[in-house]
């Protein structure tokens, strides 16, 4: 079964453009990263958030990409424009 990932980030007001800019900019490593099905980013109507949708083949896929992406510094440079910590859910799909 597939593992849906809803990331919940609230970006510093100063910083809602160059996020979504910066997430443009990684996004296209996201995709291609093994495991990775699908990846879509929203921003929320008041632009006080951004959403990112994505289907992995399995948690421990997302997982290793998280990992992947703490060890590269992305996620050290995405935090800097952070107001707070992101919100990770996960949710598998039940297959009905």
């Amino acid at each position: 079964m597939s593992t849906l990932v809803f990331v919940d980030l609230k970006p510093n007001a100063s910083d809602v453009k160059n996020m979504t800019d910066y997430l443009r900019e990684v996004v296209p490593d996201t995709r291609s990263f093994e495991g990775c099905q699908d990846i879509n980013i929203y921003l929320e109507d008041d632009g006080q958030g951004v959403v990112m949708v994505e289907h992995w083949d399995s948690k421990s896929h997302y997982e290793k990409y998280l990992a992947w992406r703490i060890e590269t510094g992305v996620m050290d440079k995405l935090g800097a424009m952070l107001a707070e910590a992101p919100i990770i859910r996960f949710a598998e799909n039940t297959g009905a």
